[in-house]
C-alpha cells in the first residue's frame, strides 16, 4: 500500500492505494490539485490519468472508498449513497478501477461541497 493525504480546504484525510496498476498511475502523478464536485455522497475530480477499466471493475464499492472513473478520467471518493444507488448502497454511475480506501473517519466528506479545493499528495 502507498500513503496518500487528501486535503479539502481545512479536512485532511489519510488513504491508502492498492497495488492496482491505475493505482501506480495515480501515484506517479502525485501531487494532484482539483476542483471538488459533489454527486450524492460521492466527491469526484478530474486527474491527468488516463487509464480503461481494470478486469476487476465493479460500479459499487465500500464506504469510504477511493476509485478511479474512466469516462471522466476522474478519481472519485464514494461514502454513501448516490442517486444512482438502491438504498443506502455506496454505486458510481458506471463501472470504475478501485484504488484504495480512506484510512481516516471518512464520514467528515459529507462537509465538503462542490467547488472546493482538493489536493491529493504522497504522505509523509
Amino acid at each position: 500500500m502507498k500513503n496518500i493525504l487528501i486535503k479539502i480546504d481545512g479536512l485532511e484525510l489519510k488513504a491508502a492505494l492498492n497495488q492496482s496498476k491505475t493505482a501506480a498511475a495515480l501515484w506517479n502523478e502525485l501531487p494532484i490539485k482539483g476542483i471538488a464536485n459533489r454527486w450524492g455522497d460521492e466527491i469526484y475530480f478530474s486527474v491527468p490519468v488516463e487509464a480503461e477499466l481494470e478486469s476487476d471493475a465493479t460500479d459499487t464499492l465500500p464506504a469510504g472508498s477511493l476509485a478511479y472513473w474512466p469516462p471522466g478520467n476522474a478519481f472519485c471518493i464514494i461514502w454513501g449513497p448516490t442517486p444512482a444507488s438502491h438504498g443506502d448502497e455506496p454505486r458510481f454511475a458506471s463501472p470504475v478501477n478501485a484504488l484504495g480506501s480512506i484510512d481516516d473517519e471518512w464520514s467528515k466528506l459529507s462537509s465538503v461541497h462542490s467547488g472546493e479545493t482538493i489536493t491529493i499528495g504522497k504522505a509523509d
